[in-house]
């Protein structure tokens, strides 16, 4: 069973930056791609970023390219997701996901585990 734990968010005020940390267990790491998404009020879960299990590839949601970052550290197994020049409509809950698939895709249900989410809140 791979875990995953997400930490970072919090209240920042617009054009602020956070980084987002998604710790897992999943061994050997190298072989997962981990991926970004998020929920906003009462919204759908969308897709962010992915990072493929090489570190190699990344995806992003095209509205965020530019603006937000993933990467990943294999020696602490842990993924980032760096949010600049943020927004109030970035306002929602961030879950990262595992999947054994080398693609960094931006498909929901490839996912096979979730963290628990942690919530980012951007004021005016």
């Amino acid at each position: 069973q791979v875990q995953l734990v997400e930490s970072g968010g919090g209240l920042v005020q617009a054009g602020g930056s956070l980084r987002l940390s998604c710790a897992t267990s999943a061994r050997p790491f190298a072989l997962y791609t981990t991926g970004w998404f998020r929920q906003p009020p009462g919204k759908a879960r969308e897709f962010v970023a992915a990072i493929s299990w090489s570190g190699d590839g990344t995806n992003y949601a095209d509205s965020l390219k530019g603006r937000f970052s993933i990467s990943r550290d294999v020696t602490n197994n842990t993924v980032y997701l760096q949010m600049n020049s943020l927004k109030v409509e970035d306002k929602a809950i961030y879950y990262c996901g595992a999947t054994p698939g080398v693609t960094p895709t931006p498909r929901f249900d490839f996912y096979n585990y979730w963290g628990q989410g942690t919530q980012v809140t951007v004021s005016s």
